[in-house]
This record gives structure tokens, sequence and C-alpha cells, in this order.
């Protein structure tokens, strides 16, 4: 996927989850966090940012923050990034696809993919995007998040009902060593996903190509449950 115009800035502070104030070109601007998330590793004083421009002209904020340095690391934090790359990358990842369909309900939820195979099949697929990085590890959550909890209780009763099913992490960055649940976090997560996966969900995880203006799908990394 691609973003449109982006710029640099130096991140200032975040008075509240939706927004941001950031020095760009010398002056002072307040733009979106496009990431409700807590992010407090990433969004320090004095961190590079990457800012794309607003696609809503009447909207308050005309720049979104969707990129950070984290020392070398450049990772991106779009939110809605997560479920666009994956949509790019869903013939590659099954290559039986015939269709995608996004945001399908099944069941009491709505779960971000599913993809429609050319055998009369259906493979269900709960996306999540992950930002947080420790050591070389990648982590999710970083927040705790009963309705993501709530998704992979939903792909375990599919493949109760001898559906297919899997998690899908896209890890927003380059070069880490693997994928885990971030346990200290939220442990009713990690939990849930440690079931899924005994159950037959399958748990997938994948870096991505960054860049300021650019983020693809790039290679799988363990998954350690």
């Amino acid at each position: 996927m691609q973003y449109g115009s982006v710029r640099r800035g130096v991140f200032l502070e975040r008075p509240n989850r939706f927004i941001a104030r950031v020095i760009m070109d010398g002056e002072t601007v307040v733009c979106h966090v496009k990431n409700t998330g807590r992010c407090r590793e990433l969004l320090v004083p004095g961190a590079t940012v990457y800012l794309a421009a607003g696609e809503n002209p009447g909207r308050k904020t005309a720049w979104d923050l969707i990129a950070v340095e984290k020392g070398t690391k450049l990772i991106n934090m779009d939110a809605q990034a997560p479920n666009r790359v994956f949509a790019e990358f869903a013939r590659s990842f099954e290559p039986n696809t015939a269709a995608v369909h996004p945001e399908f309900t099944v069941g009491e939820s709505r779960l971000d993919f599913c993809l429609e195979l050319q055998d009369g099949g259906f493979h269900y697929i709960e996306v999540k995007g992950v930002t947080l990085e420790q050591d070389g590890h990648a982590r999710f959550p970083d927040a705790p998040t009963e309705r993501g909890v709530k998704h992979l209780r939903e792909l375990t009763r599919l493949v109760a009902e001898g559906r297919r099913a899997t998690a899908f992490f896209v890890i927003q960055m380059a070069d880490v060593k693997d994928f885990s649940p971030n346990d200290d976090t939220h442990p009713a997560f990690g939990e849930a996903l440690r079931q899924a996966a005994a159950a037959g969900v399958n748990v997938a995880a994948y870096t991505c190509r960054v860049t300021p203006d650019s983020l693809a799908i790039d290679e799988a990394v363990p998954v350690v449950l």
C-alpha cells in the first residue's frame, strides 16, 4: 500500500489518544494519530515521525501520524494499514482464493476477511497489527483487548465446526526474530491464542517492508506460544 504526500516531523506530545503535536517545517501542527493503542515506547518526545496528508479536506486535522522511528527501526503505526496490506497479500497467502470479502459477519462477530476459495470452501481471517517490539521480538497486544479475545474465540468456534480460520498478525516493521502474545499486558489474550492454536486455528505472523510512505507484507517469522 502507498500513501500520498508524506512529511517528516518531530513528535512533541500526545494530549489524548486521538491527536498529537508535532513540529513540521519549524511549525507546531496538530495531527490525528491513526492508532488508539498506547504506543508509549514509540511516541516519545523528540522521536522522528512521518505524517500523511489527510484525505478529508473538511477535517479539523490536516495530517495523520502514520510512522515513527524507534532507534534505527522504522515502524508503521497506522491501525488501518494491516487490513489494507493483507487485502493486497491475500492471494499470496491463500493461492486458492477466488474472492476476497472484507468485514465479514459470522456468528456474533465481524471478522476482517473471508476468503472464498476456488473449491467452494471458505477461509476466515482475523488480522491484527503489531507495533510493539522488545529486544527484537514482536509482541501483541500493547494494551488489553477484550475484542481481540472475542475474535479468537470466534475463530476457535469456526474450526470446531470444521471450517478453516487464521489469526494473522501483521508486524508493522522489519527485522524481528519472532512473534509472541504479550502475556504481561493481557494474559487472557495469550491464553485465548494458545487455546485457538491448540484447537486448530492457524496462527501466522509476517514482517513488513516499511518506508515513510509505503507498507508491504514481507516474510513469515516464527510464532512462539
